[in-house]
């Protein structure tokens, strides 16, 4: 799951505080678009933070990617919740 900056990739705000990230289990968070100010992590990109996760499953590394995207925010937050979903049949297909 990718978390970008509402707007993007056309024109989008930058500097919004992102809170959150110390809820985040089971997941890997990889940080694209934040820098640190004042001690804080801000967004400082379009492309925010990847939310990669592994599971038994497809459905269940889905899943916990989505349950974690949820507890990350910022101002203007988006992201996509049909990302993935095509791999649900990628088994039938293999």
């Amino acid at each position: 799951v990718f978390l970008v900056s509402g707007g993007y990739p056309e024109t989008f705000g930058k500097g919004f505080e992102i809170s959150g990230l110390d809820q985040v289990e089971g997941s890997t968070l990889y940080h694209a678009g934040t820098r640190i100010q004042d001690g804080k992590v801000i967004t400082a990109g379009g492309r925010v933070i990847a939310i990669t996760s592994t599971g038994g499953t497809i459905s269940e590394a889905l899943t916990k990617s989505m349950e974690n995207a949820s507890k990350v925010n910022f101002t203007n937050k988006y992201y996509r919740r049909d990302i993935g979903l095509d791999l649900l049949t990628y088994n039938e297909r293999v």
